[in-house]
């Protein structure tokens, strides 16, 4: 072969090749490129879809794995051991999954409801899920996550108004979460999505901007309200019971002073009634028997005293003329 440089000729001699030598150079310049291409790697939280020519042929666990080169086996990769989320009315910054969230418009959109009672609320909420069947998540809607999204906005839509506002707001909040849940498990079966739903959690629901601070005033005498009801309650079981107490008291004790004066009167009845029967079979021994023992009752109260007869005309009375009163027994009657 020559070559021209300026006004020189210059022969270049070419090396021959034969037709085996190039062949086999191909053969090894292929052999090193698929060697590189045909084994592939699935990581510990996903599981790989193999398609061949197109068509799906295997679904393969983590691990090392060997798949034919040259385009004929393409693998996709899907997480199915880990848990998925999708946000509604706000976007988490950073997020890993790209149908976790949509543009801050479509958020504003997402967020903006109608209730029962034909009111206007704003509700944030949150659907976690995971994907247990890697072939209909890949394979049997064209965009499983943008169908995911439209299903949960929509099973939100039909719950929230089919509720007052109030409802939506304030005591409803964990109907409408299982409810949704509920609904929305049934659209994922019936879309063969591979997806399973975990849960449905209402982040931020909030009555709409021009009237939340007359929302909230509203909500802030409630809970005055509520608060004065449960101190008054709070009051009530304090005292009542007290009263209850000091009532039962008194009755008990006058109910045993009751039975008190009736047993003591039974009994002196009792003792009357046994007394006059022995009266009556002998009147003056008992006359003087009950005129000694009241005596030896009442003597005993009166101090130091002298009684005298007034018969007792030859007796000269012993009277003490020591001053003071005496420290010692009462001295005995004299007659």
């Amino acid at each position: 072969m020559r070559i021209q440089v300026g006004k020189d000729i210059i022969e270049v001699k070419t090396p021959s090749f034969s037709g085996k030598a190039v062949g086999a150079v191909i053969i090894a310049a292929l052999a090193l490129i698929g060697g590189g291409g045909a084994f592939y790697t699935v990581e510990v939280e996903e599981a790989g879809v193999v398609l061949r020519f197109g068509k799906h042929i295997e679904t393969v666990p983590p691990g090392l794995h060997f798949k034919l080169p040259f385009g004929i086996d393409q693998v996709t990769t899907v997480p199915v051991a880990r848990q998925l989320k999708q946000e509604f009315g706000f976007s988490t910054p950073g997020a890993t999954n790209p149908g976790q969230w949509t543009s801050q418009q479509e958020n504003d959109l997402e967020r903006n409801m109608v209730t029962g009672d034909l009111n206007s609320v704003l509700v944030d909420w949150v659907i976690q899920y995971r994907v247990t069947e890697p072939e209909k998540f890949l394979f049997k809607v064209r965009d499983a996550d943008a169908t995911l999204r439209h299903a949960s906005e929509s099973v939100m839509r039909q719950v929230v108004g089919d509720r007052t506002v109030d409802e939506v707001i304030t005591i409803g909040r964990q109907e409408i979460e299982t409810e949704c849940n509920a609904k929305l498990k049934e659209l994922v079966v019936l879309y063969n999505l591979g997806i399973t739903i975990d849960q449905v959690q209402l982040k931020d629901v909030d009555p709409p901007v021009p009237v939340q601070d007359s929302f909230n005033e509203v909500n802030n005498a409630q809970q005055e309200k509520e608060k004065s009801i449960n101190i008054a309650n709070g009051e009530y079981n304090r005292s009542v019971p007290k009263a209850s107490g000091e009532a039962e008291k008194m009755i008990s004790e006058a109910e045993g002073y009751a039975t008190q004066r009736i047993n003591e009167a039974e009994g002196d009845a009792a003792r009357f009634t046994a007394l006059f029967t022995e009266y009556q079979k002998a009147s003056d021994v008992t006359r003087r028997r009950i005129y000694l023992e009241t005596m030896e009752e009442l003597m005993p109260r009166l101090g130091s005293m002298v009684i005298l007869d007034e018969g007792a005309t030859q007796v000269l009375p012993f009277l003490p003329l020591t001053q003071g009163t005496p420290t010692g027994p009462p001295a005995p009657a004299t007659r």
